[in-house]
């Protein structure tokens, strides 16, 4: 990883790491939360929403704790996990957008791209 050239980039970095490992911890508790609730043995749309909200919270607590690791990191590493995290929380948000009440899970799976996708555009 190539690291930021001055002072004021490395605080923009870090920064928007912190966001995106904020933004992936609110969604794996969204996440984590609406799948208790789903019930699992409720229609195939309900058990997708559940599956999904399971891998979605794991996924996103992978990516908070690789991004909260001091060590130095391989940017194209950290690339791929955030592209996965995107991936799966908007699929994720699509889900939960048919789930009545799970209107706070899709807008946390939501933000939580969103930071992702910020993220990425901060690395080199």
């Amino acid at each position: 990883m190539t690291p930021p050239t001055s002072q004021q980039q490395l605080y923009q970095f870090l920064e928007d790491r912190f966001t995106c490992a904020q933004a992936c911890t609110e969604c794996a508790r969204a996440c984590a939360v609406r799948a208790s609730l789903v019930d699992p043995d409720g229609t195939e749309c309900q058990e997708r929403a559940r599956r999904l909200g399971i891998m979605c919270a794991e996924v996103c607590d992978a990516t908070c704790r690789m991004l909260s690791e001091q060590n130095r990191q391989d940017e194209e590493a950290i690339r791929i996990q955030l592209e996965w995290c995107r991936s799966v929380c908007l699929e994720c948000a699509h889900a939960f957008d048919a789930q009545p009440g799970a209107e706070s899970a899709a807008a946390a799976c939501r933000a939580c791209a969103a930071a992702c996708t910020d993220f990425m555009a901060t690395l080199n």
